[in-house]
């Protein structure tokens, strides 16, 4: 008997979701590796927390999967992108990436209405109010680096949004922090 209560399309778009989730952890860790080489600790403790927020989402997706009775492909994730070339632009980087996780999280939505999937649209929702949260989060901080001077800010005004992201409670230890026993 077959119990799949996911479409085919639904199945093969919400696969395409997970591996997203995937890559977004990768490029959060690369980046956070990044910032962290570059003497940012505040900011690659933040890119480090996100990096496991964005597996915790892929977990998600791949449990709705198999609770519809589907069955999640776990693929190779892609290789990050190219190091940013400043805070601002790192960024920049991850508002763009964050726009186009939103996108295809709509795909989803849109997808499911399409095929009158409620149970799918249903646990897309979840997914549109985080992807707000996602981009207010990012734009927020993009702000702060504005009036901290963007790409002209001075070490001062650096060091002190630095010091100010890393003071935002979280429960991901640094790399540097870690023991082979106690992995990200």
């Amino acid at each position: 008997m077959n119990t799949n209560r996911l479409s085919k399309s639904i199945e093969k778009i919400l696969n395409h979701q997970l591996k997203k989730e995937s890559n977004a952890s990768q490029i959060y860790l690369a980046y956070g590796v990044w910032a962290d080489s570059e003497g940012f600790a505040g900011v690659a403790n933040f890119l480090f927390r996100h990096a496991q927020e964005e597996r915790d989402h892929m977990t998600k997706v791949m449990g709705y999967i198999m609770e519809r009775g589907g069955r999640p492909k776990i693929e190779g994730v892609d290789a990050p992108p190219a190091d940013p070339k400043n805070i601002q632009e790192c960024f920049e980087k991850i508002f763009q990436h964050e726009v186009d996780n939103t996108n295809a999280i709509y795909d989803i939505v849109t997808l499911a209405q399409e095929e009158k999937d409620w149970a799918t649209w249903n646990f897309a929702q979840w997914f549109v109010k985080e992807q707000i949260e996602e981009e207010a989060m990012v734009l927020g901080i993009m702000d702060k680096l504005k009036i901290a001077g963007g790409t002209r800010a001075t070490s001062e005004s650096l060091y002190y949004f630095d010091s100010q992201l890393g003071k935002q409670d979280d429960e991901e230890e640094l790399a540097r922090d870690t023991s082979s026993n106690n992995p990200l």
